[in-house]
């Protein structure tokens, strides 16, 4: 059984057979996390992960049915931190997942420098003066607003840990893809692959992926939209194969 605290529960994660501990006052995944991690490029066999931004673990547990690479979790915050290592133990994934607590700005310096295969990250995407649920939790307003780490810095930090030839995906808000791209051309990852996330057909998208290849040559491939729901609020044929849900 995992040990859960105060308002903690355990959760299924989407479409897999894992679980992941939650609370609804510290932190809970949403889809952003499991549709990065479908998208972003994995080495099958082996190779070197890390996730930025790791939060409670989601990211690097659905990575973990898609890779047998290891992967590692950075998070500045103690407590997503702890509920990540009991997630990570209670589906006994040790031997592949470990979570570090650390700032995202030092990611180079602690976890080293050009060494990495594959980066995610799912970075705050609210400004720090934004007000969306700006006063929900400490836990929420950190992951959710850029008061500790900017989106500059985690480009930044991705480029720093991803070896020549390295991917690095991240979602993030469409509006934000001019930052997005004229920051990953500033420090060296070249835009690749492009997908748009839509909440339903005729809706404005409300989520962008995006890859970036160390050190490659221009030319971005911009996949077909991806939408979650049907008008009837059920899940889409997209979401069903891609999640088997």
């Amino acid at each position: 059984m995992a040990e859960l605290l105060s308002d903690e529960r355990l959760d299924h994660l989407l479409g897999k057979e894992g679980h992941i501990i939650q609370s609804p006052s510290v932190f809970s995944y949403s889809l952003d996390a499991a549709l990065l991690a479908q998208f972003a490029w994995v080495p099958i066999q082996q190779g070197k992960l890390v996730d930025l931004c790791a939060g409670n673990g989601a990211i690097p547990l659905f990575l973990s049915y898609r890779t047998k690479g290891t992967i590692t979790g950075l998070e500045i915050q103690p407590r997503l931190v702890d509920m990540a290592r009991r997630s990570i133990a209670f589906n006994e994934k040790q031997d592949q997942l470990k979570m570090i607590e650390g700032d995202v700005k030092e990611a180079g310096k602690q976890l080293g420098y050009g060494l990495y295969d594959a980066v995610t990250c799912n970075p705050p995407y609210f400004l720090a003066n934004e007000s969306s649920n700006r006063n929900q939790s400490e836990h929420y307003t950190i992951a959710r607003h850029e008061v500790l780490c900017t989106l500059e810095d985690c480009i930044r930090s991705a480029a720093n840990l991803l070896k020549q030839g390295g991917k690095t995906a991240f979602v993030h808000r469409p509006e934000r893809l001019l930052d997005i791209v004229t920051l990953m051309r500033q420090y060296r990852l070249e835009p690749k692959r492009m997908q748009l996330i839509y909440p339903k057909e005729g809706k404005e998208a409300n989520m962008l992926l995006i890859e970036g290849i160390k050190d490659a040559k221009p030319g971005l491939k911009v996949l077909p939209p991806f939408i979650v729901y049907e008008q009837d609020d059920t899940y889409t044929e997209q979401m069903r194969n891609q999640f088997d849900v």
